[in-house]
């Protein structure tokens, strides 16, 4: 009995990567914009996405770093959420194809794991790239033939994650690198963000080259185009988070949180 055993999980030791559970359905998802208000001079209001979106033309590529901040978990309100990603859709359009880090905040200390998300298929958690603040974050959403692929990877250990699907009605009419606080609240609104305090974006303050990029060109290429997206209060979700200005090279920013 003790060989038969001891042959079975040498058996199980030696299953190739792709047959070990590396991913699971997350609790909360994450989705396209809410409540957008386009203010018509290249900013806009949301309930639950602060960051940059560009539009102006088909996307087939967006790739972003950043740097996992520390979460400050009240322990009064819990529920409370803020997602980091780079994605494709979602600001003019019904899908969203993304992937990037969460701090978690539902019980009294913060928990933070990389996810997937091809929305509005739901939300998996990378349970294969752990995450810790401080860590530093590549990640890149593409399109090639008739398929989506997301990849994220911590710099900071060298673990990383692919996943590849098809996405029904993909318009693939905007880019984003977005700070988000995800749904949903038993009445269906967007639930607290938690606070993360400033999370830097960009190549600039993680050394990722190629970042903040989409279909080769940096944020600020798409000129006109180029959407500055502020968090606004709302009942469910009363905190906020400005990003500052792109910086002098076009690709990098910073997005803080405030009550």
């Amino acid at each position: 009995m003790i060989s038969t055993r001891l042959g079975i999980l040498g058996a199980l030791a030696l299953l190739p990567a792709f047959a070990q559970v590396s991913e699971k359905v997350a609790p909360r998802q994450l989705g396209q914009i809410r409540d957008k208000v386009d203010h018509l001079d290249g900013t806009s209001d949301s309930s639950n996405w602060s960051g940059y979106a560009v539009l102006g033309t088909t996307f087939t590529s967006a790739e972003a770093s950043w740097t996992v901040p520390a979460a400050v978990c009240t322990g009064v309100r819990g529920d409370e959420y803020a997602a980091f990603w780079v994605g494709l859709d979602g600001y003019s359009s019904s899908t969203v194809e993304q992937t990037g880090t969460l701090s978690d905040c539902s019980g009294r200390d913060p928990v933070y794991y990389a996810w997937y998300e091809f929305y509005p298929n739901p939300m998996y958690e990378i349970t294969s790239v752990p995450i810790s603040p401080g860590n530093v974050i590549s990640a890149s959403v593409t399109y090639s033939g008739s398929e989506f692929t997301v990849t994220v990877k911590n710099v900071s250990t060298g673990k990383s994650y692919t996943k590849t699907a098809k996405v029904s009605g993909a318009a693939r009419s905007s880019a984003e690198w977005i700070t988000e606080a995800p749904c949903c609240t038993n009445s269906g609104g967007i639930l607290p963000l938690a606070d993360f305090g400033t999370v830097d974006f960009g190549k600039d303050y993680t050394s990722v080259a190629g970042t903040n990029y989409a279909n080769g060109g940096t944020i600020a290429s798409f000129g006109s185009n180029v959407q500055q997206i502020t968090k606004v209060g709302s009942s469910s979700s009363p905190q906020t988070s400005t990003c500052s200005a792109l910086s002098s090279d076009g690709t990098s920013f910073t997005c803080t949180w405030a009550q």
